[in-house]
């Protein structure tokens, strides 16, 4: 009887879902950056391969963020809660200004010497592809999916382990900005993908999907930013980031309990509540009143 008891117990855990906090919308803030001339061509720590990782992530956001908003936006008008309507305006809000000005910063370090440009094709195809072959649902699937992978590299990676400080002044505030958002609006999709009752099925499978898919495009154009700028052979470099990622701090090691929540009944991005450490990251690097 206690085991049935207990079984009962951890069933009703299980079952319980954090919910995106009250009056969490979204913010549009319309900052402007400076990315001037003599800025450096490797900006963090001075490391071409932690360098060229961020740029060919830049690479992939205006077109990644142009469909997360046309994935949200299609089922927008199926939406009745107010306040859900009001944070899908503020994700859209947010994810166009992100494609605006990281398409300024691409075109800075494209002038360095860095071809994002054709990065930046290769992944619009893949994301019409997607729009061609992917139904409406599993599109926000995917959606949900990079979004959850973006709010964890943004609390835990940009903002928690001081990567940032390790930036050009002059570049950090871009990143810093970015992350504040991304883990503002990180539960928009998702909620929108309950309300609309998108699979489970589709949710947990387009995650795998995306947590090989985004590894191998990624890696792929590093090694080709590194090879193309003379670097591919900068042992120094690929171990100071392979120690980042899996040594000391480790970040990506750090993330994986968060990652493999994804996978449970009971997942909510709420269920990691940040706040504090974006509160944080907002005192410091977001100018008043922005």
């Amino acid at each position: 009887m206690n085991a049935v008891a207990a079984i009962s117990r951890a069933t009703r855990t299980l079952r319980h879902k954090a919910a995106t906090p009250a009056g969490m919308i979204p913010q549009i803030r319309r900052p402007e950056f400076d990315f001037p001339a003599d800025m450096p061509k490797y900006w963090w720590d001075n490391n071409p391969a932690k360098t060229l990782l961020l740029a060919a992530l830049s690479s992939s956001f205006p077109p990644g963020e142009r469909f997360f908003i046309d994935s949200v936006r299609y089922y927008q008008d199926r939406i009745t809660d107010p306040e859900l309507q009001q944070a899908i305006r503020g994700f859209i809000g947010q994810e166009a200004h992100h494609s605006k000005e990281h398409k300024a910063l691409n075109g800075r370090l494209q002038e360095q010497g860095i071809d994002l440009a054709r990065l930046e094709s290769e992944i619009l195809d893949f994301m019409n592809w997607m729009r061609k072959h992917f139904s409406p649902e599993r599109q926000l699937a995917h959606t949900v999916a990079v979004e959850h992978f973006t709010a964890l590299m943004a609390e835990e990676f940009l903002l928690k382990y001081n990567a940032l400080d390790e930036m050009d002044p002059r570049i950090a505030p871009i990143w810093a900005w970015h992350a504040i958002e991304e883990s503002e609006h990180k539960a928009v999709a998702f909620d929108v993908y309950k309300s609309i009752g998108g699979s489970e099925l589709v949710r947990l499978s387009e995650m795998l999907v995306v947590s090989v898919v985004f590894p191998i495009f990624s890696g792929i154009h590093l090694v080709q930013l590194m090879k193309e700028d003379g670097q591919l052979g900068n042992l120094k470099a690929w171990g100071s980031l392979a120690n980042f990622m899996w040594g000391k701090p480790g970040v990506l090691r750090k993330l994986l309990p968060s990652y493999f929540r994804y996978y449970s009944p009971a997942f909510h991005p709420w269920n990691h509540d940040a706040r504090w450490l974006v509160e944080k990251a907002k005192r410091k690097w977001l100018k008043p009143n922005s």
